[in-house]
């Protein structure tokens, strides 16, 4: 890893992992010794070497291990974009970002790991990076989410993050490799031994058997701690070594065993706490001194570490638990910083106590404030634990399971909201918790229940925005559900000018003509406003209402709307750093990419979306992605493709799913297949959305093929209806077509033919990105087959060829095949035009990876590497390897030779 930064300016990250004593903090000092991370004369190399250990101290304090880690180089925060160093000064509590509280509300959890890969990628510039995290187990949370997402995110930067953790603790997730150490065995135990001097033989066999291959247990049971011959040890490993610690910390003067207390309650090493609470307890530095001469602790400035975690777990629990208590009191009351002063005045607690409680709970709200969510969980908990009024620990409870909630712990979450439930009386806070719970039931169980959750309470809380809300949530739910009586419940509860839910109640009822134009009305007032997205973080609301005209306008199949809606909350999304939602909204622009023929741009954005999933811990998010380009592989005719994307989904199939399956065996020629399997989505709540009444066309043309054209009245009808209300030129050219397919004879399917062909048409000169372009080549290709029938050879072929063009550029083997063998039967030779060989043979953005398209066009357009970097979530040498990498494909060499193929490289048009 390290050769490789070095010299490669490749980035990786490790996480060692093994018990107590082991070896990982050996493995962390011998990496230091092994690169060119300060002191090697070089600009800024002392900047190169960040470091922090874990405390257990400091788990309730959020950003406290980022803060470790970034303290060198706090100077380069005013360089990084933005939103990004707002967000980073926010999580850190600088003065920038302190101004008023809620300072940080409007950030992203993850910002601050984007903001710290930045950083890191800028401190790399000047040479090769070492980032070092100590017992990582004991981080923060918020500054464990910072870390790993930036080391998820790292690439071609030369930066090399090294956690050292335990076996249990510091929950990387995947995406980060690991390395399990073992212990020595014995000639390696027999090698470290022999370096001690003067152990007898007899002493030296026993120490071997007893460390277990234990490397500070081999070094601490060495004499004159050493067991005797004969003795026995029941206690575990750790335990041994931690007794034998605790044998030497009892030999020691009492003023020395009280310092060593006062600095293992403290936690942190933080010399002027640990002195002032001696103060108070008559003790000093100068009481420190035995402890050194021990080489228990070391003193150094302002700091004091014991010289292994074991040290001070002895120091602390080998003590009385009065005395314990007494040096919490002591800290509490000389501590100047007040989240450190309260952790301390809750371990002096003994009993509820209101005012340690308060203090608690405004501790927690500014972890909240700093985006440090699952901080804040834990000290609202403490904060209840503490509470002796029941109202006032359910209010705090409460508030812990939104913060559980939105740190993405969603059992936690479940769990304190259920704790809370019976003795929450206010209605505000009432309503907090069901939205929490539905929440979770949403995330974990039955998003029908959820809605109910929503709706039901919504029912009986009266009005107000907040119960607004709730029915606008609960409504989404539904509608997701698949559960008419719910969504229509919440329509009649809302006012009527809430467009979007009283548009989905009115479609999932089948009235097309009342719902479809509210649902219309919906997307043009957002395209209308969408711009004024530019500003800081909007409000929920407003972020719910620019959502809900998103999934609006794929509702309804207005493509170029959802492209454009789409495109602008991802594009407000990458501006603000939120990084947690951009999976979702890049999932809608990436269905709606694949429904407009953009089938490149949406494998591209879907592989955006899954990692960016990953990276922020959605690991189910991620899995269901893959659903999304099913319908592309529905479309080449790929099965085992298909498949493999719907089995990675996990859970049954949703209307899509089996729309795609559909459309897989109609254009395989499995037309009974095709048929059973369509007509189940008649039966199905999604029915009435774009996405699957396209499939209605499908089955149409199943039932046909079948010879049973009997089947394919009732979604012809549905088709015509929806298609009429929805006003959209490809609608309404695809139940052209159908009616077509089911004309009683063939001069009557001449003219739906032509006036599809021509609706076709329009949708394409309206919508600028694809117009459908599969569902356009497949009238032609229906045309045309109508033509040869009718003895029209030489007119059949203008359209079969467009068809097999589009076929070809779509990749729709089974289509193109029907196609060519169309045109053969014309007499044509069934090959694309010359013209169009050479147009998919120049077809640059299939020579890129998905990244790497994301990043060229770009680059294309003139956008620096640090401002496509800030977009994609990445460090700007990431960037300049990806173009590296995309040069020798695209046959250029510099960014100049790049910008005049920025027509070549736009998705693909019809």
């Amino acid at each position: 890893m390290i050769a490789d930064a070095r010299d490669h300016r490749r980035s990786r990250a490790l996480v060692l992992r093994g018990e107590a004593g082991i070896g990982k903090s050996a493995l962390l000092e011998w990496a230091v010794g092994q690169g060119p991370w300060a002191g090697d004369g070089r600009a800024g190399g002392a900047e190169r070497l960040l470091r922090a250990t874990g405390f257990e101290a400091e788990e309730d304090i959020a950003f406290g291990g980022l803060n470790q880690v970034l303290w060198p180089v706090r100077a380069r925060l005013d360089d990084l974009p933005g939103p990004q160093g707002a967000a980073l000064r926010t999580a850190l509590a600088l003065p920038a970002a302190t101004a008023g509280a809620g300072a940080g509300r409007g950030h992203d959890r993850f910002a601050a790991g984007l903001a710290v890969l930045t950083l890191l990628a800028d401190l790399a510039e000047d040479g090769p990076v070492l980032c070092l995290v100590d017992d990582a187990q004991w981080l923060d949370t918020a500054s464990a989410e910072a870390l790993v997402f930036a080391a998820r995110r790292l690439a071609a930067e030369g930066v090399v993050m090294l956690f050292a953790a335990r076996e249990e603790g510091f929950a990387a997730g995947g995406g980060l490799e690991e390395l399990w150490l073992g212990r020595l065995g014995r000639d390696d135990a027999e090698r470290l031994l022999a370096q001690r001097d003067g152990v007898p033989a007899t002493v030296r066999e026993r120490i071997i058997h007893e460390s277990e291959g234990n490397p500070l247990a081999l070094i601490e049971l060495c004499p004159p701690a050493a067991p005797e011959a004969g003795t026995t040890a029941p206690l575990p490993l750790a335990d041994r070594v931690t007794a034998t610690f605790r044998e030497r910390i009892d030999r020691l003067p009492e003023r020395t065993r009280l310092m060593l207390l006062l600095a293992s309650a403290e936690g942190r090493g933080h010399l002027p706490t640990v002195l002032a609470a001696g103060a108070v307890l008559g003790a000093g530095l100068a009481d420190l001194e035995d402890a050194e001469r021990a080489r228990l602790v070391e003193v150094t400035g302002s700091w004091i570490g014991f010289r292994h975690p074991l040290i001070r777990a002895a120091a602390y629990q080998g003590t009385v638990a009065a005395r314990r208590l007494e040096a919490h009191r002591a800290l509490a009351a000389s501590a100047t910083d007040p989240d450190c002063g309260v952790r301390h005045a809750a371990a002096a607690a003994t009993a509820p106590d209101e005012d340690v409680a308060a203090r608690l709970e405004r501790s927690a709200e500014r972890a909240r404030d700093r985006t440090g969510y699952g901080t804040a969980a834990r000290l609202y908990r403490q904060a209840a634990d503490l509470s002796p009024e029941r109202r006032g620990r359910a209010r705090r409870l409460g508030a812990a399971a939104t913060a559980s909630l939105q740190a993405g712990r969603i059992e936690d979450a479940r769990e304190l909201a259920e704790a809370a439930g019976p003795d929450t009386a206010d209605p505000a806070e009432r309503n907090g918790l069901v939205r929490v719970r539905a929440a979770v039931e949403f995330e974990c169980g039955d998003p029908l229940t959820a809605a109910r959750m929503l709706v039901d309470h919504a029912a009986l809380a009266g009005t107000g925005d907040d119960v607004q809300g709730m029915l606008r949530t609960g409504a989404a739910y539904a509608w997701m559900a698949g559960e008419t009586s719910v969504l229509c419940r919440a329509a009649r509860l809302l006012p009527s000018a809430d467009k979007g839910v009283h548009g989905m109640a009115r479609l999932v009822g089948g009235d097309y003509e009342a719902g479809l134009p509210l649902l219309n009305g919906l997307i043009e007032a957002a395209r209308s406003g969408h711009g004024a997205g530019t500003g800081a973080p909007a409000s929920g609301d407003d972020r719910m209402e620019a959502v809900q005209a998103v999934l609006a306008a794929l509702i309804v199949g207005d493509d170029e709307g959802a492209l454009e809606l789409a495109a602008a909350e991802a594009a407000y999304c990458r501006r603000h750093g939120l990084a947690g939602a951009l999976p979702n909204v890049l999932e809608v622009l990436a269905r709606a990419q694949v429904a407009a023929g953009l089938h490149r741009d949406a494998e591209a954005t879907v592989a955006e979306a899954a990692d960016l999933a990953r990276d922020t811990g959605a690991w189910r998010r991620a899995g269901r992605l893959g659903t999304v380009p099913a319908r592309i592989a529905a479309i080449e005719g790929d099965r085992a493709r298909l498949t493999a994307l719907l089995e990675a989904a996990g859970g049954p199939p949703d209307a899509a799913a089996v729309a795609a399956l559909g459309l897989l065996d109609l254009g395989l020629g499995r037309y009974e297949e095709a048929l059973r399997g369509l007509e189940e989505i008649t039966l199905h709540p999604h029915r009435h959305t774009a996405d699957v009444m396209v499939a209605a066309a499908d089955q149409i043309e199943a039932a046909v093929r079948a010879g049973r054209p009997d089947r394919a009245r009732p979604p012809y009808e549905r088709l015509r209806a929806w298609a009429d209300a929805g006003g959209r030129p490809w609608a309404a050219a695809v139940a052209l077509r159908s009616q077509a397919l089911l004309s009683d004879s063939e001069d009557a399917a001449r003219e739906p033919f032509e006036e599809a062909l021509r609706l076709h048409e329009e949708a394409v000169r309206a919508a600028g990105q694809g117009g459908r372009p599969f569902e356009k080549a497949r009238t032609e290709l229906l045309y045309g087959e109508w033509l040869r029938r009718a003895r029209r050879r030489s007119d059949a072929r203008v359209p079969l060829r467009s068809a097999l063009e589009t076929f070809e550029r779509l990749n729709a083997a089974p289509w193109a095949e029907r196609a060519r063998a169309e045109l053969r039967a014309t007499g044509g030779n069934g090959q694309p035009a010359p013209a169009h060989e050479r147009a998919l043979a120049d077809d640059l953005p299939a020579r890129l990876t998905p990244q790497e398209l994301q990043v060229v066009r770009l680059a294309a357009d003139g956008v620096s590497s640090r401002e496509i970097a800030a977009q994609l979530f990445l460090s700007p040498r990431t960037v300049e390897y990806h173009l590296y990498k995309a040069y020798p494909k695209l046959g250029v060499a510099s960014r100049k030779e790049l910008s005049r193929l920025r027509e070549e490289l736009e998705p693909a048009r019809t």
